[in-house]
């Protein structure tokens, strides 16, 4: 089998609050991405998206586990080349549109930054080029180059982090939640462009959000996270089609359905935890790519189900 993009394997990330408390944020998740594809990672609030991407481009460092990234470990110490390696071939597209870019810089500043750090181009009239190209991937004009982020929209500001993130040509980019702050107009033109430059590019997305029929539109497949346990993963198709876990089974429940005639009939699951030890369950295969995490006797009665 190929190798693939990234391997994460039983990744932790603890945060001790005090010398008796510890939160474990990220509990043993373990999943791939192999290159060109997009892995979709969903959750409720609070389950821990967010920080397995920030675990993984080292903006955490993980506290247990290993992450590879194209043939190399890049979750303990790393060597110079490993580090390089990291910042400009995974990047990273943030929730905020407007806290995380620069308001003192201009636009021009901003998408060439990865540029300018790494010396990615040898004359000044190369580093113009490279912006504008990219500028023109995700549709604003040459003249907004020397404008600054607060005089574009949010959907505009989320597409100066796009074409921050993708000026690096990286392999893999982690979007976390990068549309969940804009208007429900804009998320369908923002992840249609993040497709497009996709298929355009030959990027791996790792997807990070709690719309679940966001997620199904642009992933290959899908991990399911409560708690800081990946409960289930498998393609699009069979998470949809046949959600095994009861968590899964209560997030897809809660999905309006445009149709008025079947939203009325629409029944909501609810879900309790107390039942369920994750620490004490393993996963099971019920395919080559989908698999739920259970005890034996768990296992066994979900899929009688």
């Amino acid at each position: 089998m190929a190798e693939h993009l990234l391997e994460v394997n039983n990744l932790k990330q603890y945060f001790p609050v005090s010398k008796s408390y510890t939160v474990k944020a990220v509990d043993g998740v373990s999943f791939y991405i192999d290159a060109g594809e997009t892995y979709g990672l969903v959750g409720e609030s609070g389950s821990g998206k967010s920080t397995i991407g920030r675990a993984i481009i080292r903006l955490y460092d993980p506290t247990d586990g290993t992450v590879t990234f194209d043939g190399q470990v890049i979750s303990g110490s790393m060597s110079e080349r490993e580090r390089k390696l990291l910042r400009t071939k995974m990047q990273m597209i943030f929730q905020d549109p407007m806290a995380c870019l620069n308001p003192r810089k201009k636009v021009s500043d901003i998408i060439g930054q990865g540029l300018d750090v790494h010396n990615l181009y040898s004359t000044p009239q190369e580093r113009q080029d490279k912006i504008y190209r990219i500028m023109e991937k995700i549709g604003l004009a040459r003249e907004h180059a020397n404008r600054y982020p607060h005089q574009f929209s949010g959907g505009q500001r989320q597409r100066i982090g796009i074409a921050r993130a993708l000026i690096m040509e990286p392999k893999l980019v982690i979007a976390d939640e990068p549309i969940s702050a804009l208007d429900v107009s804009i998320q369908a033109q923002v992840v249609n462009l993040m497709k497009g430059l996709q298929e355009e590019l030959g990027t791996a997305y790792l997807f990070i959000a709690h719309d679940l029929s966001m997620v199904k539109y642009i992933s290959d497949r899908i991990g399911v996270l409560h708690l800081g346990h990946l409960v289930e993963t498998g393609t699009t198709d069979e998470i949809f089609d046949n959600p095994i876990h009861p968590y899964t089974i209560s997030l897809l429940s809660a999905i309006p359905h445009p149709d008025p005639d079947v939203e009325k009939k629409r029944v909501v699951i609810g879900y309790a935890t107390s039942g369920i030890d994750y620490s004490k369950g393993s996963y099971h295969n019920l395919t080559a790519s989908h698999s739920v995490l259970a005890t034996e006797e768990e296992f066994a009665s979900w899929v009688q189900k």
